[in-house]
C-alpha cells in the first residue's frame, strides 16, 4: 500500500529522532486519549516536545493549535513540520544543550 504524504513526513521525523537518540512515541487519541495531541511526542535532552506532522499546504486544526500552544506555555517545544520544514525540527532539537 502506498504511503500517504503525511506518513512520509512522519517517517522522516522518526528517522531523525532515532538518529539523535530522542525518546518519542505516537500517542493514541481515542478512548482515554486527548484530542488534538500532536502526532509525535517525546523528550530530548530533558525537554518535552510535540510535533504535528502535515503534508503540503495542510495546517493544524484549532484543537491541534491549542494543544501546541499549551505545550509551549508549559515550557515544551511545540512545532508543526511538513516536507519543506523538516530542517526546522532539526534546528530546534539540535539547539538543546
Amino acid at each position: 500500500m502506498a504511503m500517504t504524504p503525511e506518513a512520509k513526513v512522519k517517517k522522516k521525523c522518526v528517522e531523525y529522532l532515532k538518529s539523535i537518540g530522542a525518546y518519542y512515541f505516537f500517542p493514541a487519541t481515542g478512548g482515554y486519549g486527548k484530542s488534538g495531541v500532536p502526532d509525535i511526542v517525546g523528550c530530548y535532552k530533558g525537554r518535552f516536545f510535540g510535533i504535528e506532522c502535515k503534508a503540503g499546504k495542510n495546517t493544524p486544526t484549532e484543537l491541534q493549535k491549542n494543544q501546541l500552544r499549551l505545550i509551549a506555555q508549559a515550557g515544551g517545544i511545540a512545532m508543526v513540520v511538513n516536507e519543506n520544514t523538516l530542517h526546522s525540527m532539526e534546528y530546534m532539537l539540535n539547539g538543546l544543550s
